[in-house]
């Protein structure tokens, strides 16, 4: 099947966003690389940049141009040059051609000929503004698995793959570039971090609630309680029946972005062995974090939106087909979904990137 590239587009911010979707309390910045080839419809090499699970920047590698989404990003470059030349070497200069010698190395590497291939990189750190915490994160992912990712603890490279072990001891003998990894990840990047969610903050920190709706396809299906239009992504929607939150007969969702900044989850209520009069007892709860009042949903039929009533009635929702697409997209996009690790390398310098073509790929 031929993609399009809106539909392209679409499997790329979900697997941006789904990288990282625990229910946390601190603040993130990732640099996001991605290349890719046998998609002829998909861009060879994009990189983004992710504050707080929010695309910032993005770049596609064939056009040189830098797309900042909000007014605030362009000040942070504004006020800090230097990123805006990280993400110039990012999207047009180095990094391009790093990745798509690593790609041919790899396929080498693996005996593969052929078919679609995917190099990712994410960076970045998380900063705790409360206690002050500072974690750094490197990983390349080859084909939708880990590859190589750094331990800065034990100043070591983790390599879950027998053909990523040769990287590896070439990585760990150089202590040069393990100290440039400490700094970007450590020192610089929270410095940035920092800087974005001072400017950001009325974006970053504001609070959304969601309308929370119950669907449900077919008389046997299960009811579907979804909430749709939240923000900040940190929040949590449970089936409870009697007060006490369940955790069998139930399917939750991922939680997945909307077009316009906000999120989407749901959760599936499996009503095959409850009987109409014990329907009252149960109720879907939405919590979103930072704020106390929670949202309640009972179970009532009058409330449920269905399109099996009959065709001059029908209710075709919108929102439940958006769910469903997405779903259908991370379906095709699970060969570059990183089982929601914590991610990648920091970029390399231009000095570097000969040299780390040579560790990924000694055949060449």
């Amino acid at each position: 099947m031929k993609l399009t590239s809106h539909q392209n587009m679409k499997i790329f911010i979900f697997l941006l966003l789904s990288s990282h979707f625990a229910f946390s309390v601190k603040h993130s910045l990732k640099y996001i690389s991605t290349a890719s080839s046998g998609l002829p419809d998909f861009p060879e090499f994009v990189v983004a940049a992710v504050v707080d699970d929010n695309l910032v920047a993005f770049c596609n590698g064939n056009k040189k141009i830098i797309d900042l989404k909000h007014d605030w990003v362009k000040k942070v470059l504004e006020d800090d040059p230097h990123q805006l030349e990280l993400y110039k070497g990012l999207c047009f200069q180095w990094e391009p051609t790093f990745f798509k010698a690593e790609i041919n190395g790899l396929t080498q590497r693996f005996n593969q000929s052929g078919g679609v291939h995917i190099l990712q990189r994410i960076s970045g750190c998380e900063w705790d503004d409360e206690t002050g915490e500072i974690v750094g994160f490197n990983q390349f992912g080859y084909d939708g698995e880990d590859f190589i990712s750094i331990d800065l603890k034990t100043e070591t490279w983790i390599a879950p793959k027998p053909e990523a072990v040769i990287t590896k001891l070439g990585w760990d003998a150089d202590k040069a570039r393990m100290k440039y990894n400490q700094n970007y990840l450590t020192v610089i990047y929270p410095e940035w971090l920092k800087k974005y969610v001072d400017y950001g903050r009325s974006f970053l920190l504001r609070t959304e609630l969601p309308s929370v709706s119950l669907l449900q396809k077919t008389p046997s299906s299960p009811v579907s309680c979804l909430a749709t239009g939240f923000y900040p992504h940190r929040a949590s929607l449970v089936w409870r029946k009697d007060g006490e939150e369940l955790h069998e007969e139930v399917d939750h969702g991922e939680i997945l972005p909307n077009h316009n900044g906000t999120f989407q989850m749901s959760v599936d209520l499996n009503l095959s062995s409850v009987t109409p009069e014990d329907w009252t007892r149960y109720d879907c709860v939405f919590q979103l974090s930072g704020v106390k009042e929670e949202i309640i949903t009972k179970l009532e039929k009058d409330r449920i939106r269905t399109n099996w009533v009959k065709p001059s009635n029908m209710t075709v929702l919108v929102t439940a087909a958006v769910v469903v697409l997405v779903l259908i997209l991370s379906g095709a996009a699970g060969f570059i979904d990183y089982n929601k690790k914590k991610a990648i390398t920091p970029p390399s310098s231009p000095d570097n990137s000969t040299e780390l073509s040579e560790q990924l790929n000694p055949e060449t």
